[in-house]
């Protein structure tokens, strides 16, 4: 092995180190543990959860609709002034160093949390835009689709692995200090592990607009973006497919978003969906590889590789239907049926506090909240009782109860009860409420489960520890009946979806290279997308039929099978037919499509749950992005679009 092959290795390894630092901010501070610390802690003394994250998304709009206007001047500065690693060594910084101090955010402080966050995320959105600038200039043409799932692959393994360690925190650090540590763990492992791609990758030399004397860095770079904009049917095909990506990376980003909300509404714990994530975030590491390889024309086993695909696109499928009409619901876990009220209990569905159903004792009364302290649109009315010893009582025909009530400095302590007895905790504790706080909040929610099915009597009653001066105030907005959860057998689904794999890579073995070589050798990365686009379409309507635990865990494994390679793929693609010398510039615009890709689908999301009342028709919906996203893509001349790339960059050279 030469000297330039091992430096050629070494170059990517770097870079795809970056995946791996920077996905933890991806996996804890975004998706896993902030939304809900803000939501609980640092929004604490706000007057709802609702208004939290309405704070939360503001945040999130603003970062994004920063980078959005900051990516394609800055990635074209880059390219005039050869600042690529400088600008991402910036923003990493900015995002390193915001997120790490995230540490100090307690109880409250949900305006220091809110400008942490933007800056971090501003600093991971922006870094996103040179590390992606990198990769024409880091891995040669024929390896750029390998680099880059190798890079999600790593971002997998990376965000999923501190992850790991974050829950642990959180669950044996006490107090705040769990989340609080694992915010700054993030921090330290993004700037870290960012260090090789500084060491090994070389800055790529500057082979565009050169600096008129005069004329400033910022002046050229405006130029060169209009120069670009006057000669867009020059890059027509490129631009052809940053629409096609639009329509459907917002398809798959909906996906991802809503697949916690949509599992909830059917009736799935918490628990199996945290363990739901984690399945995807650590199957699409050899997902992602696979789905690298298959373009590549040097690799060995593409005729085995594509077989396994096409393998899961059936078998998962075809096992998780009719395993869920075949097997026992005790391993299936089919969806109950909904729980109906009987003459004695309530059933499934939402009860406003002052509902006949509830029986109260003690002097009660009704309390209007101004709907401008919940940020609803109308206001809501409370019940509240200030009597010692004032009790509620609730009997429903169900499993699990969520409580909508409010907390104040007049607020005291209530006394849970199940059937008459105390409601243990998982320590064997009794469970009560604290509702004292500082400053009122409305709309706090605690959930409380029976552990058996069938009529159970839940009751409320306010007690005083102490003197009067701690309250005594009960303040209940609603008492929601939910659906059962399902209950099927975690442990043999997941041995059903082992022996799917293994069958899998059998298949691929024996009758991979016979039955699939000609197929392959057609796979670009243009069909790679279009594939993984088909699979995400059933995905899209396998969703709208889903109903038992196996088709859940079955439908988490298909996408994982496709998240991460379906968004490489596109990477690479984007990445061959921009020149490598405006990289920064076209992933500036790469990325504003990645930011505007975050609204469409939820909005169609939340129009179709609206009009029909359920979450299934929104899920079906999705199916549309993929459909029209891929018959755009097939409309793109990538030949077309990689040689004029090619020619750019030689006419750069030459000048």
């Amino acid at each position: 092995m030469t000297t330039d092959d091992l430096a050629y290795k070494r170059r990517i390894k770097a870079w795809t180190m970056y995946d791996w630092a920077n996905s933890a901010f991806a996996t804890t501070i975004l998706a896993a543990v902030l939304p809900i610390y803000y939501s609980q802690v640092a929004g604490a003394t706000l007057s709802s959860p609702a208004k939290a994250t309405a704070y939360w998304s503001l945040g999130i709009s603003i970062s994004l609709l920063l980078a959005a206007v900051l990516s394609p001047i800055l990635g074209t500065i880059s390219d005039v002034m050869r600042g690529k690693k400088r600008f991402l060594a910036l923003f990493m910084g900015i995002g390193a160093i915001s997120t790490g101090m995230l540490v100090l955010v307690d109880t409250g402080d949900w305006l220091l949390a809110s400008l942490l966050f933007i800056l971090a995320k501003l600093g991971f959105n922006g870094a996103n835009v040179f590390y992606d600038a990198l990769l024409p200039h880091v891995a040669r043409q024929e390896d750029v689709d390998t680099v880059s799932t190798r890079g999600y692959a790593m971002g997998y393994l990376g965000g999923g692995l501190l992850l790991l360690i974050n829950v642990m925190m959180i669950q044996f650090l006490p107090g705040t200090w769990g989340p609080r540590l694992s915010f700054l763990s993030v921090g330290i492992w993004w700037a870290l592990f960012s260090i090789p791609i500084f060491r090994h990758v070389p800055e790529p030399m500057t082979a565009t607009a050169t600096l008129v004397k005069g004329l400033k860095t910022i002046t050229t770079s405006f130029r060169q973006i209009w120069d670009t904009i006057k000669d867009i049917r020059r890059y027509r095909q490129l631009f052809k497919y940053l629409i096609a990506y639009l329509i459907y990376i917002d398809g798959i980003g909906t996906i991802i978003s809503v697949a916690a909300i949509y599992g909830a509404e059917l009736g799935f714990d918490s628990v199996k969906l945290i363990l739901a994530l984690l399945l995807v975030q650590f199957v699409g590491i050899p997902f992602s590889l696979i789905f690298g390889r298959l373009p590549n024309k040097n690799a060995k086993r593409r005729p085995q590789f594509l077989a396994f695909i096409v393998f899961n696109l059936i078998s998962l499928p075809l096992v998780g239907i009719l395993g869920a009409r075949l097997l026992p619901e005790a391993i299936s876990g089919k969806r109950p049926l909904p729980y109906t009220p009987t003459a004695t209990a309530a059933g499934e569905g939402l009860y406003q506090a002052a509902d006949s159903r509830i029986q109260s004792s003690g002097d009660w009364r009704t309390v209007t909240v101004d709907a401008r302290l919940l940020d609803s649109e109308a206001d809501v009315n409370y019940f509240t009782s200030q009597t010692p010893g004032a009790r509620l009582d609730f009997t429903f025909n169900g499993q699990e109860v969520v409580l909508l009530h409010s907390t104040g400095p007049d607020h005291g302590t209530w006394q849970v009860l199940l059937d008459g007895q105390p409601l243990l905790d998982e320590q064997s504790q009794p469970v009560v409420i604290n509702a004292r706080t500082a400053t009122p909040r409305y709309d706090i929610s605690r959930s409380f489960i029976a552990t058996q099915p069938g009529e159970h009597t839940l009751s409320l009653v306010s007690t005083v520890a102490g003197d009067a001066s701690q309250g005594t105030r009960i303040s209940l907005h609603s008492l929601e009946v939910l659906p059962a959860h399902p209950a099927g057998s975690l442990g043999i689904i997941i041995a059903l979806i082992a022996a799917v794999e293994l069958l899998g890579l059998v298949f691929a073995w024996l009758l991979g290279k016979s039955l699939f070589s000609r197929l392959a050798e057609k796979i670009d990365t243009q069909r790679g997308i279009l594939l993984a686009l088909l699979i995400y379409a059933i995905i899209a309507v396998w969703g709208f039929f889903l109903d038992s635990v196996i088709e859940f865990w079955f439908l988490a494994w298909m996408v994982a099978v496709v998240q991460g390679g379906s968004q490489a793929l596109s990477r690479s693609l984007f990445a061959s037919m921009s020149p490598a010398t405006k990289s920064g510039e076209f992933f500036g615009l790469f990325g504003i499509m990645e930011k505007f890709s975050s609204f469409l689908g939820p909005i169609v999301f939340a129009w179709a749950a609206a009009t029909f009342d359920s979450s299934r028709p929104a899920v079906l919906s999705l199916i549309l992005f993929f459909v029209v996203g891929g018959f755009l893509l097939t409309r793109v001349n990538v030949v077309e679009g990689r040689q004029v790339a090619r020619e750019e960059d030689a006419q750069a050279v030459v000048s």
